[in-house]
């Protein structure tokens, strides 16, 4: 039996083009006792170049 659906027309059929783009942005940081420790977070964005004004705490 043949497959049907690629894989490609089930991304075409599914959220239908919200116009978001997701980005996961992992912020890196000295703690006190002077490790490093990360935070991660992901985010929608428009466009990609709002990239940079992307700001976790």
């Amino acid at each position: 039996m043949a497959k049907q659906k690629t894989f490609s027309d089930k991304m075409k059929k599914g959220k239908g083009g919200d116009g978001t783009i997701s980005v996961k942005v992992i912020k890196g940081y000295v703690s006190e006792i002077g490790s490093t420790k990360f935070l991660e977070k992901m985010v929608h964005i428009d466009d990609i170049s709002q990239i940079d004004k992307i700001d976790i705490n």
